[in-house]
């Protein structure tokens, strides 16, 4: 099992956001980007079992976990320039990104906008589009009733509606945990930044190595959804796990972090 080590990037004097590292200096880079009401942790069961070879950064974005809480800023288009900007203050010219659900919204905006800084892209159950999704206008509704405190039964209904049970519990809790420390308006405000966004078009323009990571079980996100990434970026890749649900790296974290070895060995 790696070590994590968990450090502070300060991006602006008001934005500081806290980040989970391992592995060591010269390894492949990795940054991983967590999707809506989750942190770093959502990852946590990745860099524990990361290989040697592999350096691996996972943020917490704006507004969530312990991260600094702007009151904007809160689209994909701005969560992207938060993923750059943390590049930056630590020092990655060139990695792997790896998106978690919608945190690949941001991974794929950064590789179509700075080709330069995406050596290949990584995507773990991510949507190719939501406005064609039946849920989309349920959740819209949903947030703009949130009211602070959030609700841990809300916060606990959304994490285990993720996954088909198969999660160890104590990491589950974190996960719960985690979500319930962002206020209502960053739910609120980062959830319909994404279902306002068009999301086709973040997949134009994108010329890095791709892989897309997905279980064949997932209730949100059906094949033909993720045949639009396929067709969209040229020769992005699919790897299918079969009987995993949308959150396929807490369900199959071995199997995940074994498709991310492979594949930054080719691209790295």
């Amino acid at each position: 099992m790696s070590r994590i080590a968990v450090r502070t990037a300060r991006l602006t004097e008001a934005l500081a956001l806290p980040y989970a590292e391992v592995g060591e200096p010269g390894g492949t880079p990795l940054v991983f980007v967590h999707g809506w009401a989750d942190s770093w942790w959502t990852f946590e069961p990745l860099l524990r079992r990361l290989p040697a070879g592999l350096h691996a950064y996972a943020f917490t974005q704006r507004g969530h976990g312990d991260a600094d809480r702007p009151t904007d800023g809160y689209t994909p288009a701005d969560l992207a320039e938060d993923l750059l900007a943390f590049l930056d203050t630590v020092g990655i010219g060139r990695a792997v990104l790896i998106g978690g659900s919608s945190g690949g919204v941001q991974a794929r905006i950064v590789a179509g906008r700075h080709p330069d800084r995406v050596a290949g892209l990584v995507f773990l159950g991510v949507p190719a589009t939501l406005a064609d999704k039946p849920v989309a206008r349920e959740v819209r509704a949903l947030v703009r009733e949130l009211r602070d405190p959030v609700g841990r039964e809300f916060a606990e209904a959304f994490s285990t509606g993720l996954t088909d049970g198969s999660v160890d519990p104590d990491f589950l809790e974190t996960v719960i945990t985690e979500s319930l420390k962002a206020p209502a308006r960053v739910w609120r405000d980062t959830m319909l930044g994404l279902l306002d966004t068009d999301l086709r078009a973040t997949l134009d323009g994108i010329s890095a190595p791709t892989l897309v990571v997905w279980g064949d079980r997932d209730d949100l996100l059906p094949r033909s959804d993720q045949q639009v990434i396929l067709d969209a970026i040229p020769g992005a890749r699919l790897v299918v796990h079969e009987g995993a649900g949308h959150v396929v790296y807490w369900e199959r974290p071995a199997d995940v972090v074994r498709d991310i070895a492979e594949f930054a060995a080719l691209v790295g």
